[in-house]
This record gives C-alpha cells, structure tokens and sequence, in this order.
C-alpha cells in the first residue's frame, strides 16, 4: 500500500469508527426508548382493563345486591342469583363466574360442564393453581388476579387479568376476567414497528458512512493524482522524520512520565464513575456524589500542574546557558517550592563546562531521583550534590526516606521504571549507578568518566 492510500485509509477510519460508535449510541438509545415506550403502553393497556375490569364486578354486585342484603340463604335465593350473574356477559368472552370457598364451581356460563365440579387442585399449563390462587385473594377482600383461562370463542388458553370479590354471607367467590391476548397483540405489533424503524435507522447511518468514505476516497485519489512520484518522494523523507521525531520523544518521555500522570487519571476516573452511580442514588447519595466531583476538580488541577511542570522540564534553558551546576540548583531550588521538602545543594570541582549530553543525562537522573523521592520515600531532609574530581563526574542525591528493597525492585516488572530509565541513560553515555538504600535513607550515586568525551579540561 502506497504512502497516500495510507492516508486516505487513515482519514477513512476514524470516520467509520465513529459512525459505528454513533450507530451503536444511537441502536441502544433507541431500544432503550422502545423498551421504555412498551412499558408505558402496557401499563396504559392493564391499567384501562383494570378499571373496566373493576367496574363490571361491581355492577354485578349492585345487579345481586337486593338479594345478598335481604339475609335469605335458601336455594331460591341462591338460584335467582345465579341466574342473575349468568346472565350477565360483556363482549364475545366476557362473563361472570361464581364458586364456593372449597373450589368447586356453581356456576359458569360458557363452560356449563364446570359447574358442581371440584376444581381446587385445576392447575394451568405453567402449574400454576388457579382456583386457589382466585379463593386466597377472595379471602382477602377482592382483588386482582393474573391466570390462564382457555378462551370460550376459540377454546385456547390465554392471559387473562381477573377480578374476585368473597360473598361472605353465602360463602362465595364471584368474579369476572379480561382476556389478555389483544393486548400481547397490540404490544407485538409495537415491537415490530420499533424494530423497523430502528434497522431504517441503521441502514441510514450505514449508507451515509459509505458515502462519506466514498467521497473521502474520491476526493483523496483526485488530489494525489498530480505529481505523485514528487510527493510520494516528500512524504517518504517526511514520514521517516516523523517516525523517529516520535521514537525519540517516546523514549525521553517514557522515562520521565511512567506513571504519574496515569495515577492520578485512574483515580479520577474512578472518582467520575462512583460519582456519576452515586448521582442515580438518594439525596446523600448526590451529595456524595458532588463532593467526589469538587475532589475531581482538584485532582485535575494538579494534573495540569504537573503536566505543565513536565513541559517546562523537558528542556530547561538553565541547562544550555548556564550549564549543569546553575540547572540542579535551580532545579533544587524549584522541587522545594512544589513540594514543601528543603533540598541542599552543593557543587565542587570544575562543573561549569561539560559535554551537553552529559549534562542533560545528569540533569534527568537528578529529575528522577527527585521524584521518586517524593513520590515514595517520606523524606524530610534531601541533599543533591555534583562533585568532579580530574576527569571522574559524581551526581549524588540522597534522603533520608523510608528506603526500599533494590533487589525487589529490580526483578519486579511493574516497579523500578524509574531507575532503569537512570540506568539507561547512563549506559548510554558509559556512566554507572550505584544505589544504597535503608530504612534510614536512600542514597543515589551517577558516576561519569569523562576521559571517554573529546572535551577539553
């Protein structure tokens, strides 16, 4: 693949992932919202058969209520009743059913065949007791009852919403029932329509991301057509100082930025996280959730600090101008400051001219040991000093820290970052690092032979 197909497949990329990221925003929105929209619909649906539901039973009521209130309990009585609920219906399969308290039916007007039988252990084709789940609620005072009841018009079983109230005085359970199945129907079709609507969605999205990639394709090929050999060649040279601009800048920021940074981001993200669950939660809860925002707030602050810190030590201009020596003092002088640590520091020996890599190798370790230091060693008192005696260079900065296990962290793979970045950069220039560290304090030594660099004494 040519270097301007590159190009153009890299501008085509991030606008296809974004697309998909957006389609897949926008497909689980959508059936969120369906979901939800379902939900209200049935509600709507139970709720309007409820209240209808409701309001036959207590017709039925006040159609018996002369004869539940006149005390008789004969059979007359009793038939008439009967007679009276029997003839009552509403639509093609709504009726009223009575039973006694023991389950057996007494009277039912579309399934004749029921009526004296004993149906107490009747059990649906989910197991589920019906006639015992209908005489518990009735023994409460009435209620509502969900159940599966065959369909007289059709002969099969379906959902059905009832509706029972207890006769006391006679020991009856009379109720009625609202067939389910329109609405599972309506609520179908619902769903078929939100699911077309959200593939119409997505076909849209998907067209409009080929068309935007075509025309990214077209109108890269049509701008690389002219004097492509010239700017093949330009973007060669290019590409290559690129590449090891960028190599060279990740190997000195690895060393100087392992993991600072990305502590305190994994902290604030998991601050964000607990706030946003937290936000979701009681009043308390938001408060909590406000307070962990303000320690966000905070935290961020201190990252752009350090992020500032970091830009402005990645050259010092101290270093060129005045050389090694004023560098570490300003340096000593500037650590103090930030972290509120006294640093000493001393030069002895001809500092003043060194050779430059030399200076800013030396300069970076003094950078890491600073940090480190304040990062894990608790100190109270550090001293950073640079002594050259004849042609042998010492840096040395020491802590009296809590110290560390060196053998520990040489061999661990996810600690001592920080001082293998020390180490190669001294082996890079042919320096050597020696380490001493206690529970007393730690002490770090960057020793250079400067016999190995043509510069004069």
């Amino acid at each position: 693949m040519k270097l301007r197909q590159k190009f153009i497949f890299l501008a085509i990329a991030p606008l296809i992932l974004a697309l998909c990221a957006i389609a897949l925003f926008i497909r689980q929105q959508a059936v969120t919202l369906a979901q939800q929209q379902r939900a209200t619909i049935q509600q709507a649906y139970l709720a309007t058969k409820q209240a209808e539901l409701e309001h036959y039973v207590e017709l039925a009521s006040h159609a018996i209520a002369h004869l539940t209130a006149s005390g008789r309990k004969d059979p007359a009585t009793l038939e008439e009743a009967k007679r009276v609920l029997a003839s009552l219906s509403f639509g093609n399969d709504g009726y009223f059913f009575v039973y006694d308290l023991n389950g057996r039916n007494l009277m039912h007007p579309r399934q004749p065949e029921l009526v004296g039988r004993d149906l107490w252990n009747l059990h649906d084709q989910f197991g589920a007791p019906t006639i015992q789940n209908l005489i518990a609620v009735a023994r409460k005072g009435g209620g509502l009852v969900r159940y599966n009841w065959a369909k007289p018009s059709s002969g099969v079983a379906a959902p059905k919403l009832g509706y029972v109230v207890p006769i006391a005085d006679w020991g009856w359970m009379m109720g009625s029932g609202l067939y389910l199945d329109d609405v599972d129907a309506a609520l179908a079709k619902v769903d078929v329509q939100q699911s077309k609507n959200i593939e119409t969605t997505m076909w849209w999205i998907a067209g409009l991301a080929i068309l935007a990639a075509l025309a990214i394709g077209a109108s890269g090929l049509a701008l690389n057509v002219s004097e492509s050999r010239v700017a093949d060649a330009k973007l060669k040279v290019l590409a290559q100082r690129v590449v090891d601009s960028q190599e060279t800048e990740r190997a000195r920021l690895s060393r100087d930025l392992h993991d600072g940074i990305s502590q305190w981001l994994v902290s604030i993200k998991l601050q964000i996280e607990a706030g946003v669950i937290r936000l979701a939660g009681n009043a308390e809860q938001q408060q909590q959730a406000r307070a962990s925002f303000e320690r966000t707030a905070e935290e961020l602050n201190k990252v752009l600090g350090e992020v500032r810190r970091i830009s402005h030590d990645l050259r010092p201009t101290l270093l060129d101008d005045m050389g090694l020596g004023a560098a570490l003092e300003h340096l000593a002088e500037e650590f103090s400051q930030h972290s509120g640590m006294p640093v000493s520091f001393t030069a002895a020996g001809r500092v003043e001219k060194l050779p430059q890599v030399v200076g800013t190798v030396l300069f970076r370790i003094a950078q890491e040991a600073l940090t480190n230091i304040e990062r894990h060693a608790h100190a109270s008192t550090i001293s950073l000093s640079l002594e050259r005696r004849r042609q042998e260079l010492t840096l040395a900065v020491a802590d009296d820290g809590a110290g560390f296990d060196t053998e520990d962290v040489a061999v661990h793979p996810q600690r001592g970052i920080g001082l293998r970045n020390m180490m190669e950069r001294l082996d890079a220039i042919g320096g050597a690092l020696r380490i001493a560290s206690s529970n007393t304090g730690t002490t770090v030594r960057a020793t250079v032979d400067l016999s190995h660099w043509n510069h004069d004494d």
